[in-house]
């Protein structure tokens, strides 16, 4: 594996893992109100969820965003090549009985 593939990977993990444990999202994450896409962003799961967990997700992807966009900027890469890297490896750290998405909302 290159070098630029190895960063970028280990830059994803680490934003990846900053973010999955910030106890807020923890917490929405266990109640089934929220759960991870595979494009790497947070998406609502509970269409009716308080606007506190609407605001949540908004404030993570955008922190995501910016993350993808330097990484990607770093690496020469596109965005869109980061969000997908990233949302394989966020769907494969899901924990068993937490939200995904992929085609429709699912239990992992």
């Amino acid at each position: 594996m290159n070098r630029t593939i190895k960063v970028l990977l280990l830059s994803v993990g680490l934003l990846i893992s900053a973010v999955a444990f910030a106890i807020d999202v923890d917490s929405a994450k266990r109640q089934g109100l929220i759960g991870e896409r595979v494009d790497g962003y947070l998406g609502v799961v509970v269409q009716s969820a308080a606007s506190e967990v609407n605001a949540l997700v908004r404030e993570i992807n955008a922190k995501r965003q910016f993350e993808y966009d330097r990484i990607a900027k770093a690496n020469g890469i596109t965005r869109q090549e980061v969000e997908m890297l990233a949302g394989k490896k966020t769907i494969a750290k899901t924990r068993p009985g937490d939200w995904i998405f992929r085609t429709q909302w699912l239990k992992k």
